[in-house]
This record gives structure tokens, C-alpha cells and sequence, in this order.
């Protein structure tokens, strides 16, 4: 039976690592990890994401809280009236930070699992272009994980947007809001 994905797992210091690849999306790249019980998922995808199975995936018997954030496409930014975003990223230089993040966010709170999607492409109003989900014992610790992950991501990880205004002019805008480069 001919698959469209390959999976590559490989025991690394004790940690069982899965690396799933789809072809036909060079730029997918999907990571989970199990050590001692925890699971990290970071992806950067061209596929609408799976919000649900992202929230599915980091829910466990041992976390009383679960939360999920969504990014989505406003109609508005600062009075300019966005009619799509597009985005671009180094999609594995944008992994290896998203891995660290949570890495960091390990260091701070008690997270269970925790997962960080970013969708590149060309986005419509109201589609969903990041998801960012985790899982602790109790929920302050979730919401505070959650939202320094978020945060970070837009402070460090290579994904790059640009606006599209209905006035037919473009710009790229730097993920915290500041330095932007009109373009036509």
C-alpha cells in the first residue's frame, strides 16, 4: 500500500523522537516528542490547521487544565481595512524555536504537553493562521504558559506577515507591530 507520508523514529537519550514528512508540502515539518511522558508538537503547515486534534493531542489524564489560542485573520489593523494576509517563514529555524519555546515554558510552569502551529500561505478573513495549545495541572498555569508562548512566537520565531489593504496596497509587518515595509 503506496502512503503519501513517511515516518522516521529514531530513541535519542532516552526520548522516542517522530518525524512525519509529507511530500507533497515541502515545507511541512511535523515533531512530536515523548520523554517521560510529555509531548511537544510543533509544525509549520500550508493545510488549514487542526485545531481540535491539536487539543486532542495535548489533553491529558494528568492535567486539570487544557487551553487553546487561536490566531486568526482580523478584518481590521490599526483603521486599515485587511482584506488577506499572506505569510512566509524559515520553516526550520521556525521549528527549532518553537521547540525552544516550550522548552522554556517547561522551565517556567508544570506544562503536561504543549503544541504550537503556524500556517503559512496566502489567508483569508477569519481563517486561522497560528494555534497555540497546552496542557498543566490547573488552569493559571495553562493561561500564563499559554500566553508567554504566544508572546515569544511573535517576538522570536521566523514567520514573517504581510498585510493585503483593500486599497490594493501590501505590507510587510514585523509579528510585534513595529517596522513596516510598505510594498505595492
Amino acid at each position: 500500500m503506496q502512503t503519501t507520508e513517511s515516518l522516521l523514529t529514531y530513541n535519542f537519550r532516552s526520548a522516542q523522537q517522530t518525524l512525519l514528512f509529507k511530500p507533497y508540502l515541502p515545507f511541512r515539518i511535523y515533531f512530536k516528542m515523548n520523554q517521560e511522558n510529555k509531548k511537544d508538537i510543533t509544525e509549520i503547515t500550508h493545510d488549514k490547521i487542526d485545531y481540535q486534534q491539536l487539543t486532542e493531542d495535548i489533553r491529558s489524564n494528568q492535567a486539570g487544565a487544557a487551553i487553546l489560542f487561536l490566531g486568526t485573520v482580523r478584518e481590521f489593523t490599526k483603521g486599515q481595512q485587511t482584506t488577506a494576509l499572506d505569510y512566509e517563514a524559515y520553516p526550520e529555524m521556525a521549528i527549532a524555536q518553537m521547540k525552544e519555546l516550550i522548552k522554556q515554558a517547561r522551565e517556567k510552569w508544570p506544562v503536561i504537553h504543549a503544541g504550537i502551529i503556524h500556517r503559512l500561505g496566502h489567508l483569508e478573513l477569519g481563517e486561522i493562521s497560528v494555534a497555540v495549545a497546552i496542557s498543566t495541572p490547573h488552569r493559571g498555569d495553562s493561561f500564563e504558559a499559554g500566553q508567554f508562548l504566544i508572546d515569544q512566537l511573535k517576538i522570536h520565531v521566523p514567520v514573517w506577515k504581510k498585510e493585503n489593504w483593500s486599497d490594493g496596497t501590501t505590507e510587510w509587518v514585523h509579528p510585534t507591530g513595529e517596522d513596516t515595509v510598505p510594498t505595492k
